[in-house]
């Protein structure tokens, strides 16, 4: 099959094949189709030179808010994407039950840029998130909707991950963990993963892990106290680690108040990596401190992380986290994604949700995006 497309002379970069190698990566009919040097052009193949660039598959932010419209925290997924090089935004929770189908039909659908979801057990999703209005959607129990969210979620499987609950003294209140009790009950009916939101407690740190399953999702895993993954001694708690053996996911949703550098620190000197970064990205974050995914990730080369294991988590581990095994990946009949990223050498101040700054001498940016085999980005 001739090639729609070839990447020639890119540093390919993929954590799934344990690959790191000067190569060329060719598409054809939506997917890659092989990864080699010398690749042929036929007459009707689009050639591009990136040997200036590292190549990765499609980078996927787990944890995005892209109801645009539909939802005050919503931003646009298009626009988001293209400038930093994410082929998949994985809307966490924006909607709900009640008001997935306009989600599925206004925005998911007519999206260039693929758009999966998890879908939130309370009704109308995440509906009161603006710098004038915070309303804990967990707070109040009636509109918690696990009927519905069952039903719509097992008739929206090809868009639909999983399940999503926010709990936390700012999500949750008085009702304390009761939401994920019951968000639980569906993702068990419905034979999906949740992913947990986790703010100040109550509940505790501990009490959340201790409900989730293999292959659930805690996300806001490094935030800043109260409520942090290590202890004041700088070691990682028991739960967690016990969390970890079992299959737990831990993910970085970044955010407007959910990452700190203290407790990067403290985790990482542990040897405890987080399993996804994401950047959390939403209307109150854009501007900063998270402001999009590549410099969510910037912030862990910058702490010390290989670029490798930065990759990783945002690409293999996150389609596996998805159990889309599709994504993630460059191997030949995986979705034909990839982001071109330069890693650029200088000062850069980088800020946390605490006002922490980091001056790092690296920063990762967004060159390119190819999405279902063609070239997407505006360059």
């Amino acid at each position: 099959m001739p090639f729609d497309l070839i990447l020639r002379g890119g540093r390919v970069v993929d954590p799934s094949q344990k690959l790191d190698a000067v190569t060329d990566v060719g598409f054809a009919g939506g997917k890659v189709a092989a990864v080699g040097s010398g690749l042929k052009a036929d007459p009707g193949t689009e050639v591009r030179d990136v040997s200036r660039y590292i190549v990765t598959p499609g980078l996927i932010d787990l944890h995005t808010h892209v109801y645009w419209g539909g939802t005050s925290l919503g931003i646009d997924a298009e626009e988001f994407c293209r400038l930093s090089g994410v082929t998949t935004a994985v809307d966490t929770g924006s909607a709900g039950p009640g008001n997935f189908a306009g989600f599925r039909k206004h925005v998911i659908e007519p999206s260039q840029v693929r758009i999966l979801a998890y879908l939130h057990v309370s009704h109308a999703g995440i509906f009161g998130f603006s710098h004038r209005i915070m309303v804990g959607e967990s707070e109040e129990l009636r509109l918690m909707n696990p009927i519905e969210a069952a039903k719509v979620a097992d008739a929206n499987r090809d868009l639909i991950v999983g399940i999503k609950v926010r709990v936390g003294l700012h999500s949750s209140g008085t009702s304390g963990a009761v939401p994920l009790d019951i968000a639980l009950e569906v993702a068990n009916e419905v034979g999906m993963p949740l992913m947990a939101h986790i703010d100040h407690p109550p509940p505790s740190y501990e009490d959340v892990l201790a409900r989730l399953r293999p292959g659930d999702v805690l996300t806001h895993a490094f935030r800043p106290f109260p409520n942090t993954p290590a202890t004041a001694q700088g070691t990682v708690k028991k739960a967690v680690l016990d969390a970890r053996e079992r299959g737990v996911l831990f993910d970085i949703g970044h955010g407007k108040g959910s990452f700190a550098f203290k407790t990067a620190r403290a985790m990482l000197a542990n040897g405890f990596y987080p399993d996804t970064i994401s950047s959390d990205i939403h209307q109150l974050c854009i501007d900063g401190p998270a402001f999009d995914q590549v410099t969510t990730m910037s912030k862990f080369l910058c702490m010390g992380m290989e670029l490798s294991d930065v990759v990783t988590a945002s690409t293999v581990n996150a389609a596996m986290a998805l159990r889309r095994p599709e994504l993630g990946s460059l191997k030949p009949g995986c979705v034909g994604d990839a982001t071109l990223i330069s890693v650029r050498q200088g000062q850069f101040d980088y800020e946390d949700v605490v006002g922490e700054h980091l001056i790092g001498d690296r920063k990762i940016v967004s060159e390119g995006v190819v999405i279902g085999g063609r070239w997407w980005h505006p360059n």
